[in-house]
């Protein structure tokens, strides 16, 4: 069964970093494509970025392109989202979320990039931050 398990959310300051982890059991991250997203209040979810497995791609929107990132730390079986310069708009709850299939994590088509649907998520992680 596969879970995954996110934390590193709370209460921090405008101009700050955070970095948010996701644990995975039943399955080796490694091999996994990740994906993060937010859902701020009142509005519809949204992915932050994502990285492919094998082949070590990633991608951020431009809205948060320079200050977040996605790292993973196989022995740990964790992803982490690092988030710098923290601004009040990114007050939301956190997602990670994984899965397995061929290919990137995201496409590109004529209107942009957009993240491909992931089929494992964890319960999220809210992170506010204060002005």
């Amino acid at each position: 069964q596969v879970q995954l398990v996110e934390s590193g959310g709370g209460l921090v300051q405008a101009g700050g970093s955070l970095r948010l982890s996701c644990t995975a059991s039943g399955i080796n991250l490694d091999e996994f494509h990740i994906g993060w997203f937010r859902q701020a209040p009142g509005k519809e979810r949204e992915g932050v970025g994502c990285v492919s497995s094998s082949i070590e791609t990633s991608y951020y929107p431009d809205s948060v392109k320079g200050r977040l990132r996605i790292t993973r730390d196989k022995f740990k079986n964790t992803a982490y989202l690092e988030i710098d310069n923290l601004k009040v708009e990114d007050t939301a709850v956190y997602y990670c979320a994984a899965d397995s299939f061929r290919g990137n994590c995201y496409y590109c088509a004529d209107h942009g990039c957009y993240f491909r649907r992931l089929q494992n998520w964890g319960q999220g992680t809210l992170v506010t931050v204060s002005s």
